[in-house]
């Protein structure tokens, strides 16, 4: 008798949920004879209250919803539609109460335990389907809209983790690790003080946990605050003294602010921790000034070749890069030279790069910015002179000039600021990759106060990595050559550097350096030589439609003469000469760059020829520079 009963009941839950679909009011009826027969029974009242609320009853709903929680509090399906129905009646701190039982009990879903299986595991492919399954089932689940912001976010997918984690937040405002998640991909879009904002509250919280001290430490250097940044690191240890990501940390701050030994020792001691730590061996090698031993290069080739390790993808690739290093130092290029191409193999396999795409916009600027476009702006956007833009590619020699700079009296050194970048993408439209690009056409239609507003805006925006008074600033993020036509119609009297170096060696200095963020060319030899054939092109169509406006320094001409150019490029920032500029390296300032040890000795012309070494396997280099821009390159290449 009991089995038939429950059979029965089987049939009629089912014949309910049938019913949701097509006929809640009949579904209501059904949940309520149900009920009649078998009281208190949590899964028809949980099918009571979505039938109710898909009927438009939302307040008659709560009941029933309520009552299945308490009847069966693991069931997140019940927790979650209790808080659609509360924050649909505004009853917000109960709601969040009711999402955040919700998050407690996720893992009771076995779609979702599959995907967090997966992404424990950094199965990506195999989670992201799950994921989004889920939430077209069920669009309000807080914790699958972060577990998939959380997938995003591996994958570059920066923009849209955002939507998600704000979405889950504004349902559940005390989902503490949504929160967290939110601050993480803020501080990768290098939003830091919005960052900040969702750290302080965070700490507001839990003042003492580690995690939220160590990405406070992250994001305040990135408003360069770095005295205040090493200060959270450091409450951050006293809470995990046994965290080797944390003390890599604290010595990517020491280095910044110049204490080598200091640095090297906190990295010393993230290896000791844990030794297979691929990124503290590349945080070593990245101070280019680290001389591995035997036993170094020893213990990085057995973590690589430690099957019985769980070896993470990232620690894979860093110690390929780690170890390219090391041998390049031994003179052991063959072996260095392959581990760099398998650190860039992985690296690239996981980022989002489309050269076609930096060609076209190359090819859409090229074709808007004429020399009518400016005559017709003349005199237009913001006037201040303060901003001198240090661009190119990365590792020409831009660290050693804003160095130079940042040696004079009247001149600030900041960082590689990321707003010119933001306002383009602003101007763009673009809300994913796949939209297509307004700019640079957009610009068109910005009349003179929208022109003066964005270049005030630029001002205001960089005022927090501001912190004397000195008249005027360096912005050193060097794809901003890809913008110079906005930065000469917003800000008409910045001053616009062109670091150049040798285009071999610098390509292949890109080559063998591994970027925290960005630069995502970089991870091919064949897409760089395409990126930089499209950065000359760039360059010299700006020298083309503004002749003089652009003041280019040869890397190889400053280490050989250093003083003439020196002179030469405090002359077109319109600096009188001041010997200290000549002595660079006893300045005292943080510097984030890869070359962050190198300008903190004198010149030396070592490192000019070293791309010579690996000449044998540059070739496919060399045919995409040619091809990029035909006879351009012939008597460098």
């Amino acid at each position: 008798m009991r089995q038939e009963a429950t059979g029965t009941l089987d049939v009629a839950l089912a014949h309910t949920r049938r019913l949701l679909a097509r006929d809640p009011i009949m579904a209501i009826e059904q949940a309520q004879e149900i009920l009649r027969a078998v009281p208190g029974h949590a899964e028809t009242l949980l099918l009571l209250g979505e039938a109710l609320a898909l009927a438009g009853r939302d307040d008659e709903a709560i009941a029933p919803a309520t009552e299945a929680t308490r009847r069966n509090p693991r069931s997140p399906h019940a927790w979650r539609l209790l808080g659609d129905l509360l924050h649909g009646r505004e009853r917000l701190a109960e709601a969040d109460d009711a999402y955040l039982r919700h998050v407690e009990v996720a893992a009771h879903d076995p779609r979702l335990r599959r995907a967090a299986l997966a992404l424990s595991e950094s199965d990506l492919p195999a989670a992201e389907p799950l994921l989004r399954a889920h939430l077209d089932d069920h669009p309000t689940d807080v914790a699958a809209m972060r577990m998939l912001a959380e997938l995003d976010g591996r994958l570059g997918r920066n923009r849209e983790a955002e939507e998600l984690l704000r979405a889950a937040l504004e349902r559940a405002p005390g989902f503490h690790m949504a929160r967290y998640n939110l601050a993480i991909v803020l501080h990768r879009q290098h939003r830091p003080a919005e960052a900040l904002v969702e750290i302080d509250r965070l700490l507001a919280v839990d003042p003492d946990n580690p995690s939220y001290r160590n990405l406070s430490g992250a994001a305040r250097g990135g408003i360069s605050a770095h005295d205040d940044a090493l200060s959270e690191f450091e409450k951050a240890l006293q809470g995990r003294p046994d965290n080797a990501a944390m003390w890599m940390s604290y010595g990517h701050t020491l280095k910044t602010l110049g204490r080598r030994d200091e640095s090297i020792a906190a990295y010393r001691r993230s290896i000791t921790l844990c030794p297979a730590m691929g990124e503290a061996w590349w945080s070593l090698a990245n101070l280019k000034s680290v001389s591995f031993s035997a036993a170094d290069i020893a213990a990085m080739r057995a973590a690589l070749a430690d099957e019985r390790s769980a070896l993470s993808f990232d620690d894979r690739f860093h110690l390929h890069f780690a170890l390219g290093k090391a041998l390049e130092d031994a003179g052991d290029y063959e072996p260095s030279f392959r581990h760099y191409v398998q650190g860039n193999r992985l690296r690239r396999e996981r980022i989002d790069y489309d050269a076609d795409e930096t060609h076209d916009q190359v090819d859409r600027a090229g074709a808007f910015f004429t020399p009518a476009v400016f005559a017709a702006r003349a005199g237009q956007g913001c006037a201040a002179p303060d901003p001198i833009f240090v661009l190119g590619m990365p590792r020409s020699g831009s660290t050693l000039v804003e160095q130079i700079l940042a040696s004079h009296s009247q001149v600030e050194g900041t960082r590689e600021l990321p707003d010119i970048q933001a306002l383009a993408h602003r101007l763009s439209g673009r809300k994913i990759r796949s939209d297509r690009s307004l700019y640079p056409e957009a610009i068109a239609d910005l009349d003179p106060q929208a022109l003066r507003a964005l270049g005030e805006e630029y001002l205001e925006r960089v005022g927090v990595h501001r912190k004397t008074d000195r008249p005027y600033f360096i912005d050193k993020m060097p794809n901003n050559w890809a913008h110079i036509g906005l930065i000469h119609l917003i800000l008409p009297n910045a001053k616009i550097i062109d670091t150049r170096r040798h285009p071999l060696g610098c390509c292949f200095s890109n080559f063998k350096q591994h970027f925290a963020r960005g630069q995502n060319f970089t991870y091919s030899l064949v897409e760089l030589g395409r990126y930089y054939a499209d950065y000359v092109r760039m360059m010299d169509h700006v020298d083309a439609v503004l002749p003089g406006r652009v003041h280019r320094v040869d890397h190889e001409a400053m280490v050989e003469d250093t003083e003439t150019q020196v002179r030469a490029l405090l002359a077109a920032c319109g600096l009188d000469f001041e010997p200290a500029c000549l002595r660079f390296w006893e300045t005292d300032r943080a510097v984030q760059t890869a070359s962050s040890e190198q300008v903190r000795r004198p010149i030396f012309r070592e490192g000019l020829d070293q791309w010579r070494y690996y000449e044998p396997w540059l070739a496919p280099l060399r045919a995409a520079l040619e091809s990029g821009l035909p006879g351009r390159f012939s008597g460098a290449l």
